[in-house]
């Protein structure tokens, strides 16, 4: 009490001297808020950067400030901090006695004096200032807590470098959270505050590192360190994190990152203003949490370093890379170096205004072709050149083959698609019209606005790598189109969610549409142009090539990831052949091995999961399958006829010769069902044993119907499968709900009382 009339008494005189005339009724602290740092978090919950504008700021609770922290900067700026009021008469009149002496000089102020000077008042060293700082100090005490009082001291005082508070010290001197400071590295910091400049230990690690055993020998004075500790914390040597200017930081998925902070400064509901979004983003203390994988954007980085190592002369490489049941991107490269030389390396090829796409479009277009009631054996010639005629009044177009090669003979849509003929597809989008094709490849994904003339069936419309990513992970997600999602949650420096990502689907293919598009493009990689994108397991994709060979593509996927990769260069559109590169670039070149580098190691470890196919049933639904083990194409065969063939032995007919059959079921009427309508590739061609041959067979009931094997032994369900006339694959897995005995059989496709035509596949898992 007498401590505190003394003060009071103190404040009384201070206010009569300076001539001041307020009351101290009048002096009303009121805390303003922070600036903090916002950061950046990957898909794990790992930090990838924080994002700071004028302050670097993170608050902290008191309890999560070690200990040895506290009681370090109370030893050197404020020893009597627990026993005194705000203001601290003897400390007053010691530093008054030390300043005159001239052998060091000391300063009077509380650390509650200190807060009050940072945070209500200006930086003036006039009387008035004096004053209105030790009255605010005396009221702060009042309303406030001595335990909060040093929170909210740790969090803003200034340690140099740009950096305000104990957290943000903590990173910037030593790269680490303040709870892993040594009590020495403590001490270093609580040593700073005095003078951030004089102490800087990036300037001049030896003041600092003196001013460091100043404080560690008040601790020991004031019992805050035993005398061992302290002798080992005097002997430890400083080392200090990197000193990396702000603008020079580097960290993971830079384009990445940019594109997540230019879609919380664009968008409203981050604040009705740009100032008000920056302040956000900068200050508001946000935690933004992302999608990104860190494992495969650095998979992602070294594919490209590994494909084009040359940043001098070689091409730049985009990638994007999404999971199609959640629209997730977790990987994207922009370019080889975001943090490159001059503004072009913060470019993201990835994104931006896109680049024509080539033939990697022309799946899209067999989406839609088929969509809209094509069946895959539909014909066409395939010349190597021809000259088509549309529109009124009348255009010319002309259309070459890559190569102007042609096989000279009428092609179905599977075969022009596997060897990419520019010739039929000019045809096929005559045939279905360009604004419905276009527009069923704005629903599977593209969002750059997309000109419907005939050419886009042969990629000359401008598309980002990450549209094309959306749009065939769309295909492998079986016709359900998920938007590509960027952050998952953001919540402010209380806590508060601000934005949280709702889980948009919708279905824009029959399932079976996007089935056979897959089944096609399987043979693209297994036969086709795309063979250098081969992964060991099954894999989807096509190659795309731009006209005068500027632009260079390879789009495709496996069940849980699609990826799209572009090789060209920036800026100007430049014909990537020798000599400004070693080869005359193609989608199958460049991009399928910077696709195939990624992938293989990107899915190593996973389970190699098997494409579903549609079974030709209108009675039911499809049963997930189990995951099946990888085929790979082997040596080449004849594929021989079996049009008019019934499905059963067409199937035994090409299992037998070691292909894999896929079934499609037709309408069309005025056929048996069960019989083969049409098959691609046609009779004739070469395929590897394990490639698909794809039936399309005449639907209708067959009086066959599949019996339920639920709970039979392996060996039993295989021998009631074939007695009721289909064939059996099985599968080895284990039951996920338990309770199945080892060889029975827990699942099957397609369950029992389904009607199949004869010769149709039932898929049973079987506990190992």
């Amino acid at each position: 009490m007498v401590r505190t009339r003394t003060e009071l008494a103190l404040v009384a005189v201070l206010l009569v001297a300076s001539g001041c005339s307020y009351e101290l009724r009048e002096l009303q602290p009121v805390l303003p808020r922070n600036a903090q740092s916002s950061i950046i978090y990957a898909a794990d919950g790992s930090e990838i950067v924080t994002l700071h504008a004028e302050e670097n700021r993170t608050d902290l609770t008191l309890d999560e400030i070690p200990e040895h922290v506290r009681d370090a900067v109370i030893a050197v700026e404020d020893e009597r901090y627990w026993l005194h009021h705000g203001i601290d008469l003897r400390a007053i009149l010691r530093a008054v006695r030390v300043n005159a002496s001239g052998t060091d000089q000391q300063g009077g102020s509380t650390i509650t004096q200190q807060l009050v000077k940072t945070l209500l008042l200006d930086a003036d060293e006039t009387l008035s200032r004096k004053v209105s700082e030790a009255a605010l100090a005396w009221r702060f005490e009042q309303r406030y807590t001595k335990e909060r009082i040093l929170e909210l001291y740790l969090n803003t005082i200034y340690f140099g470098n740009g950096a305000y508070g104990i957290f943000a010290a903590a990173r910037e001197y030593f790269g680490k959270p303040p709870a892993g400071l040594t009590p020495a590295e403590g001490a270093l910091l609580a040593g700073m505050i005095q003078a951030p400049g004089d102490y800087d230990p990036y300037d001049d690690p030896d003041p600092s590192v003196l001013r460091r055993n100043v404080v560690l020998d008040r601790m020991l004075d004031q019992d805050l360190l035993g005398p061992e500790e302290h002798a080992a914390a005097a002997a430890e040597p400083m080392v200090l994190a990197p000193d990396v200017p702000p603008l020079e930081q580097r960290y993971a998925a830079g384009h990445f990152v940019e594109e997540v902070k230019q879609w919380i400064l664009d968008d409203p509901r981050f604040g009705s203003s740009d100032r008000e979004r920056n302040e956000l983003l900068f200050a508001g203390g946000l935690r933004i949490h992302t999608t990104v994988d860190l494992r495969l954007q650095a998979l992602a980085e070294q594919a490209v370093a590994a494909t084009l190592p040359d940043a001098a002369t070689d091409p730049e490489i985009a990638i994007a890379s999404i999971e199609p049941g959640t629209g997730h991107v977790v990987a994207m490269v922009g370019g080889r170096d975001f943090f490159g030389p001059g503004d072009a390396a913060k470019y993201n090829l990835a994104m931006g205004k896109g680049r024509p796409t080539g033939s990697s479009f022309k799946p899209l277009i067999l989406a839609a072709a088929l969509q809209l009631g094509l069946p895959l054996s539909t014909q066409f010639p395939a010349p190597g050149s021809m000259q088509l005629t549309y529109g009124d009044p009348v255009d010319i177009w002309n259309v070459d083959n890559y190569g102007e090669g042609g096989p000279g003979v009428p092609v179905d849509l599977v075969e022009a698609t596997v060897r990419s003929y520019n010739t039929v597809y000019a045809q096929l989008i005559l045939r279905i019209g360009t604004s419905e094709a276009v527009q069923i490849a704005r629903d599977l994904g593209i969002t750059t606005p997309l000109q419907d003339f005939p050419s886009a069936v042969l990629g000359a419309n401008d598309v980002q790598p990450l549209e094309m990513a959306s749009a065939y992970a769309t295909l492998a997600n079986r016709g359900v189109h998920v938007d590509p999602v960027f952050v998952t949650s953001i919540t402010d420096a209380d806590g508060t969610i601000l934005y949280e990502a709702q889980h948009h689907q919708r279905r824009v293919l029959d399932p079976g549409v996007a089935d056979q598009v897959t089944s096609v493009l399987q043979q693209v990689v297994e036969r086709g142009t795309g063979t250098a994108a081969q992964i060991g397991r099954p894999v989807a994709g096509k190659t795309g090539t731009a006209q005068a060979w500027r632009d260079a593509w390879f789009c495709g996927y496996v069940p849980q990831l699609a990826t799209a990769v572009w090789v060209g260069f920036p800026g100007d559109q430049v014909s990537m052949t020798p000599p400004l590169t070693p080869i005359r670039v193609t989608g199958g070149s460049y991009p399928a091995r910077a696709w195939q580098r990624f992938m293989s190691a990107a899915v190593e470890g996973s389970e190699a999961l098997p494409f579903e196919t549609t079974t030709s049933s209108t009675t039911t639904s499809t049963v997930v399958a189990p995951e099946l083990s990888p085929v790979t194409t082997g040596a080449l065969q004849v594929v021989p006829g079996v049009v008019g063939s019934d499905v059963a032995t067409a199937r035994g007919h090409l299992e037998g010769l070691g292909f894999r059959v896929s079934v499609v079921q037709s309408d069309r009427g005025g056929v048996v069902p069960g019989t083969v309508l049409a098959q691609a590739p046609p009779a004739g061609v070469a395929l590897g044993t394990g490639g698909i041959v794809t039936l399309e067979v005449a639907g209708g009931s067959t009086g066959l119907t599949v019996p339920g094997v639920v709970g039979f032994s392996e060996q039993d369900a295989v021998d009631v499968i074939h007695a009721a006339g289909f064939s059996a694959v099985v599968v080895r897995g284990t039951n996920p709900s338990g309770g199945t005995q080892p060889g029975q059989v827990w699942q099957q496709s397609p369950p029992g009382g389904t009607e199949l035509p004869p010769g149709s596949t039932v898929r049973i898992a079987v506990e190992p």
